[in-house]
């Protein structure tokens, strides 16, 4: 039984490693298509990838906020960055992928 438990439970973490990395992947494919002309360059204020000043702040507000903010519009940036098509997930991914490169 307990050989049994065990197996179980390295299957559910294996399947859940999968699944962040599904999820990281899909984040920097949603970027590279959507975020990138904007917060690679920095165009209209937007804070770009990788700059640790001016992500830290934002990342101090905690992922939820970004995200409703990215889906919702914020500032300059149109709700879901301009694409309508997206879902709240992919955004959120897109939004966990740039607070990943700001740290």
């Amino acid at each position: 039984m307990k050989m049994i438990l065990s197996i179980l439970c390295l299957a559910m973490i294996v399947s859940s490693v999968g699944t962040v990395y599904a999820s990281d992947s899909n984040g920097q494919s949603v970027y590279t298509k959507n975020c990138a002309a904007c917060h690679n360059s920095g165009v209209m204020g937007a804070p770009k990838v990788g700059d640790k000043d001016a992500w830290t702040p934002l990342i101090a507000k905690g992922v939820d906020v970004l995200a409703n903010n990215a889906i919702e519009g914020q500032g300059k940036m149109p709700p879901k960055g301009g694409n309508m098509q997206l879902s709240d997930d992919e955004v959120k991914a897109a939004v966990e992928y740039m607070v990943e490169q700001g740290k």
